[in-house]
């Protein structure tokens, strides 16, 4: 047994001392015993004496506990920070983390719940709502949030259509806004409007934005921090590199348990995988099912497999055109032609989609709106749908007048042979996949496609140059806004402008279901609208939704120990419909650095100080072996 103060030495029973070694090993024995000993001597308790005796200011100052930092891996770059023209759903998500709204959606079930405003009636007539507005939200500055700043937010929508680029379908329909007082706010319509629970629009700062010229240009992403009463403040950007947040420790809902957030950009997935291995990241989102199962035996990593609320489809140029009518782009004609796009669709399979792209993890398209929100979904009937049928596709076509020459080329009434272009997202292996099965089913029509991958799609699609597009959106539990970009009202006021359509589609019948559904308050007739409207937008053929994502993502549960999904039960955490995900998150380690003054655990320096000594020993040995060997050889 080991006794501390023992020392020993040769005394006349003692064994004779070992034969002299070589001088390197000595030196080795003799190193090694001084680093046991120095080692031994960190691992000696302080005396009471010792321990009460004053210590060094640097040594005696505890460390300041570090950030508990969280790096997310997201696969799209930020269009704009400005709430006002941001459309992609990194951007959206970022705004959800920035700046409340006036309702938001319970986590559970996305019922409407409480945000900035605490509470809300309508009038009689429907048209006129009141909301209360809390009074213990706080802007980032200190200043308080007020009902002040949601009356400005509204009508610099209405008033400006820079302002009104992404969500002015909210508040084309309110006649006038008001604060009466602070925690007071008053909206007026021009008719009722179904969605006053719904407004999916970022509250902001007055004393902040009123200074801004031109809404239509200002990106937002030059001061920081950027001032927001939300649970994160945006710090830092850099175009297609990252966001940084920091915590909101004055959130009114509490502050969220990771201090600081990074949004990196991975271009490439694969690399955003690796990265999630080494630990360079917490989180990673939009994985690929190869990705996702080569994940799932990984220590340390929880993968995340939910039903989205997103859709996948092909989205056909109607025509570009602006709300005056004045046409642009350079879509192919003969796609203006419904018995060409019916043909495209009959030779598309989705359930090939289903299990060869997506290997499972997804549901055939049908509808507009996934299945996820059960409400709304729509099917098309047997006698409506247009399903998978290469011979009833090239039917189609030869009843149309659509003949194939001597080379099986499919000619377009003007004598030329059909080729079609499609707009890719480069930095999304789904529509590189589903791009190569489209090429070769419409090939066997004798339709040409040429795939265009691009970084960027959006200045193609803006201007109208495509004839074809991969298309995808996440839906919100109210499906009015995703409904609404396809109303002729979403049109851009010039070809320069963006303005809110998702591809341009302007259609009589379908803006007058819209129109009926929006002002509708019984939910059973007004969710019969809704299923009308998708059933016209698939009767059209503009919008071919192919298949509905599953969320597939992963985390490191060494850096995350919990979160919550949305719905609670077996939701997605990325993109959600709230901030839930995000806020709630809880670190898996506190993050604090240990005390200068604490030390490290005896026990620790002692184990560490055994294993250098059996190092030296074996160096010891391998010396030896290494001379004696030598000497052999010579």
């Amino acid at each position: 047994m080991d006794t501390q103060g023992t020392t020993t030495g040769t005394t006349p029973h003692s064994p004779p001392p070992h034969p002299a070694r070589p001088r390197a090993a000595r030196r080795l024995l003799a190193t090694g015993a001084a680093v046991f000993a120095l080692l031994a001597t960190a691992a000696t308790p302080l005396s009471p004496a010792a321990a009460a005796a004053p210590q060094q200011p640097a040594v005696q100052a505890k460390a300041k506990a570090a950030p508990r930092t969280l790096t997310i891996a997201v696969a799209q770059s930020v269009d704009s920070l400005s709430p006002f023209l941001a459309t992609k759903l990194v951007s959206t998500s970022i705004h959800r983390l920035v700046y409340e709204y006036l309702t938001n959606y319970d986590v559970k079930d996305a019922h409407t719940i409480p945000a900035l405003a605490t509470e809300w009636k309508s009038s009689p007539d429907k048209l006129t709502w009141t909301y209360k507005i809390r009074d213990n939200s706080k802007w980032s500055d200190g200043k308080q949030a007020t009902a002040e700043d949601a009356a400005w937010t509204f009508n610099k929508m209405m008033t400006d259509e820079g302002a009104a680029s992404a969500n002015g379908s909210f508040t084309a329909n309110f006649k006038k806004v008001t604060a009466p007082d602070p925690t007071t706010l008053v909206v007026e319509l021009k008719k009722p409007q179904a969605t006053m629970t719904a407004l999916d629009v970022p509250i902001v700062p007055k004393h902040v934005w009123e200074k801004v010229g031109d809404f239509s240009k200002f990106n937002n992403d030059k001061d920081f921090p950027i001032v927001g009463n939300g649970p994160y403040v945006i710090t830092d950007y850099k175009p297609d590199q990252y966001v940084k947040l920091k915590a909101n420790k004055n959130f009114w809902r509490g502050a969220p348990k990771f201090d600081e957030l990074t949004m990196k950009y991975y271009k490439d997935g694969d690399a955003a995988v690796a990265a999630l291995r080494r630990g360079e990241v917490g989180f990673v989102q939009g994985l690929t099912p190869a990705q996702a199962a080569s994940l799932k035996s990984e220590k340390n990593i929880k993968v995340n497999d939910a039903p989205g609320r997103r859709f996948f489809a092909l989205a056909t140029n109607p025509g570009a055109k602006d709300k005056t009518g004045k046409k642009f782009g350079d879509g192919n004609p003969a796609l203006l032609d419904p018995a060409v796009r019916k043909a495209l669709f009959q030779s598309v399979d989705r359930k090939a989609i289903v299990d060869k792209v997506f290997q499972g993890h997804a549901v055939e398209g049908q509808g507009y709106i996934p299945p996820r929100f059960a409400e709304y979904h729509w099917k098309p009937s047997a006698q409506q749908q247009i399903a998978y049928d290469p011979a009833a596709a090239a039917k189609t076509l030869d009843d149309a007048g659509y003949k194939k020459n001597a080379d099986g080329k499919r000619l377009g009434k003007d004598g030329k042979p059909l080729d079609f272009r499609i707009l890719c997202h480069a930095t999304d292996p789904n529509d590189k996949a589903v791009g190569k099965y489209l090429t070769e089913w419409w090939g066997e029509l004798g339709i040409g496609l040429k795939v265009e991958c691009l970084d960027s799609v959006s200045d193609r699609w803006l201007a109208g140059e495509y004839d074809l597009a991969f298309d995808g959106y996440s839906v919100n539990p109210d499906p009015d806004y995703v409904l609404s970009i396809h109303t002729c009202a979403a049109l851009p006021a010039t070809p320069d402008a963006s303005g809110q359509t998702d591809n341009f589609i302007c259609d009589k019948q379908f803006d007058g279901l819209y129109d009926r559904q929006i002002v509708e308050y019984d939910k059973a007739r007004r969710t019969d609208l809704v299923k009308q409207m998708q059933s016209r937008l698939y009767d059209t053929g503009y919008m071919n939704v192919m298949v509905y994502p599953n969320a597939l993502e992963a985390y490191r549960t060494d850096q995350i120990k919990s979160i919550k999904t949305m719905p609670e039960a077996g939701g997605n955490i990325w993109g959600q419909d709230g901030y839930w995900s995000w806020w709630s998150a809880e670190p898996a380690a506190s993050g604090d650095t240990p005390d200068q003054d604490s030390g490290t655990s005896p026990a620790v320096w002692i184990i560490i100080g055994i294993a250098v000594l059996m190092i030296l020993v074996i160096a010891f040995v391998v010396t030896r072996r290494r001379s004696s060997t030598a000497e052999d050889r010579e």
